[in-house]
């Protein structure tokens, strides 16, 4: 790809992103609202789930098993 080509899409890209920056839309504060309870029910979510909270625990530190 040679500089000139370049230099096109680099300015072609500029403009997508001015256009994108450009059109402000209102920022819903609450979309977890929406989003509560989309995965209720689904067991691929709950395997998901079970093995996040497994590896949080494998991660934690052990607790010192000498007594004091």
């Amino acid at each position: 790809m040679t500089l000139i080509q370049i230099e096109k899409r680099v300015k072609v890209l500029e403009q997508i992103v001015q256009g994108l920056t450009a059109t402000k839309r209102p920022v819903n504060r609450k979309w977890y609202r929406t989003q509560a309870g989309r995965f209720a029910g689904d067991p691929v979510f709950e395997r998901i789930a079970k093995l996040g909270r497994a590896y949080r625990k494998s991660q934690r530190p052990k607790p010192d098993s000498k007594g004091s």
